[in-house]
């Protein structure tokens, strides 16, 4: 019995270690078989797929109006505005848009010598004499505006900041920010609620009628004006209470001055920073039930809602990884809110400030995630996401009026430093171009439809993380052309090989059609990579400045094609790397 028991313990233990081995066999399969798939995935996530993405256009097939919400710029510096680059480029940006160009900058009423700084500026609007008398000097502000009032542009004004006579907590006032400083350090006296608010209104009050006296009522009434910046965070140091009655306070004293003029706000940080959303939930309720600080009656002025959306770079594995997941649903919860309110459901929106990220001033040596900026990647991002801000407004039902893109430029700073701006040195970079090409699509937006489109849906809950890039489309028709915006975007910034794509255009008239393809990748409208091949020189010569000028500009490739559609159908076949996009202009 004793050996019998010895005999079947040794048959249990052959069967366990037979079946273990066979487990440790299983797993070392299973193991090797993960490893070859991301190997696998990560070399073809490198070379591309080979299989041609599939894109369908319908002129016939009409979507909504190709309106230009994104022709709406700005930035923290006012006083770049009328300084040689800046004028540069504001020349160009009046140009992008078939309607006026919008622009949105900070601290027009902020007290100081007018001397342009990072993350600040000045206008000294407002100052007091000996006995708190106040007095007013619209010599900077005038330059301001009138710099975009020559251009056919116009200003979407923000009533901000203190002045530091008005301010309750002045000293210190003046911020020297730079790269790399901690960033609450350019909270100051600028940023607390004023002493007085009758005072505070009629600064607004005074700004408005002036501003009518010397632009004419009808210019003024085509602007919208706008209460402060991100009063969420640290750039309000009131109650919120009190930001309503700052927001009070100014309506009152703008229609005092001109009644026809519009006005709204509250530009809060989007829904990831503190408060966010419910900030605007709460603001929109004051607007329209609560008693107003200045008038003592219910209710206060509001034309327009105004809030931001943010993305989040992050470096992972040596490179940039873009999160448009982030922005996207700040920006779809931000129109879900305004559509939630009667009263507000067809009131415009103006996204204040849309971007890949928050500091447009934070460069990529002090912050390597933004080492973005200078390359195709904004260029792919920035095409990718306002594609998705139309199928959001169109599917949410609002009334998108603009999205901002916080991006200008910075005077007199080294060349592709990294900055969050559209031009350096007087420069066009990359993502400029982007406008461009939307700047030339006009007329009805029309149906695209891409396999290899990942859905608003899927970039916010997991981005475009996967294998496959995110090729899509974003297409209009006028009477004599039609325009298709093709991208080739992923989170991660990697360059690769081109990508086949095959697109087949519908509704064309029975006649000839010109097509002609204008491309930003590496070697196309990209300055940034002409610079780095000149050695990146920190003062190019004047003659490598006119070739870098020259690069900074919309370039086409290939030959301009002269095609005739079959029953009204004509396919293209184009070739375009990760982080490219294409135009195709097509004319009859």
């Amino acid at each position: 019995m004793h050996f019998k028991k010895q005999i079947n313990s040794g048959l249990t233990f052959i069967r366990v270690f037979i079946i273990n081995s066979i487990i440790m066999q299983f797993l070392k399969a299973i193991s090797l078989s993960i490893v070859l798939a991301l190997l696998f995935n990560r070399a073809h996530a490198q070379s591309g797929s080979t299989q041609p993405a599939i894109i369908s256009v319908d002129l016939n097939s009409k979507t909504g109006t190709m309106y230009p919400f994104w022709a709406w710029f700005g930035h923290d510096e006012p006083n770049y505005t009328y300084m040689k680059d800046g004028r540069k480029l504001l020349t160009e940006l009046s140009k992008l848009s078939p309607t006026p160009v919008y622009m949105r900058v900070h601290n027009l009423l902020t007290s100081g010598d007018g001397k342009a700084a990072l993350k600040w500026g000045s206008t000294n609007a407002y100052t007091e004499d000996a006995n708190g008398k106040p007095m007013y000097n619209w010599h900077i502000v005038d330059s301001i505006f009138d710099a975009y009032i020559q251009r056919g542009m116009k200003p979407y004004a923000q009533i901000g900041f203190m002045p530091e006579a008005l301010s309750t907590r002045p000293t210190p006032y003046r911020h020297y920010w730079k790269p790399g400083d901690n960033y609450n350090d350019v909270y100051t006296g600028w940023t607390y609620p004023p002493k007085d608010y009758n005072k505070w209104e009629e600064l607004v009050y005074q700004w408005v009628k002036h501003s009518v006296s010397r632009y004419g009522k009808k210019e003024v009434e085509s602007w919208y004006w706008e209460v402060w910046n991100e009063p969420n965070i640290g750039y309000w140091k009131g109650t919120m209470q009190e930001f309503f009655k700052l927001y009070d306070y100014a309506a009152h004293g703008l229609k005092r001055a001109l009644p026809t003029a519009r006005i709204g706000g509250p530009e809060i940080a989007g829904g990831s920073s503190p408060g966010g959303m419910k900030f605007l939930r709460a603001f929109i309720k004051h607007c329209i039930a609560d008693t107003n600080y200045a008038t003592g009656k219910v209710g206060t002025p509001l034309e327009v809602i105004s809030f931001h959306a943010k993305g989040q770079p992050r470096l992972k594995d040596g490179h940039v990884r873009m999160n448009m997941g982030t922005q996207l649903k700040d920006i779809a919860e931000g129109f879900k809110i305004v559509a939630s309110y009667p009263q507000t459901k067809n009131l415009p929106i103006v996204i204040g400030e849309s971007d890949p990220e928050g500091c447009a001033a934070c460069g990529m040596f002090t912050n390597p995630e933004n080492a973005y900026r200078n390359g195709t990647m904004y260029s792919s991002y920035t095409a990718a996401s306002f594609a998705r801000k139309y199928l959001l407004a169109d599917s949410l039902q609002v009334n998108l009026l603009g999205a901002v893109s916080w991006s200008f430029e910075f005077e007199d700073q080294p060349w592709f430093f990294g900055f969050r701006d559209l031009a350096t040195n007087g420069v066009d970079k990359p993502v400029l171009n982007v406008f461009r090409m939307l700047g030339m699509m006009t007329g009805d937006r029309i149906k695209a439809e891409s396999k290899r489109m990942y859905s608003v849906n899927q970039i916010i809950d997991s981005g475009v993380r996967a294998v496959n890039t995110d090729i899509g489309a974003l297409a209009s028709k006028d009477k004599n052309s039609a325009g298709i915006m093709v991208w080739n975007y992923h989170d991660d910034d990697i360059q690769t090989d081109g990508e086949p794509i095959e697109i087949t255009v519908k509704g064309l008239p029975q006649k000839t059609i010109k097509i002609i393809q204008y491309r930003i990748d590496q070697t196309h409208s990209n300055s940034y990579e002409v610079w780095k091949k000149m050695g990146s020189p920190k003062e190019p010569t004047a003659a490598q400045i006119t070739e870098l000028e020259k690069a900074g500009q919309l370039q086409t490739i290939g030959e301009v094609e002269n095609r005739k559609a079959t029953n009204g159908n004509l396919a293209i076949k184009i070739t375009l790397p990760r982080q490219g996009i294409s135009l195709l202009k097509l004319s009859w």
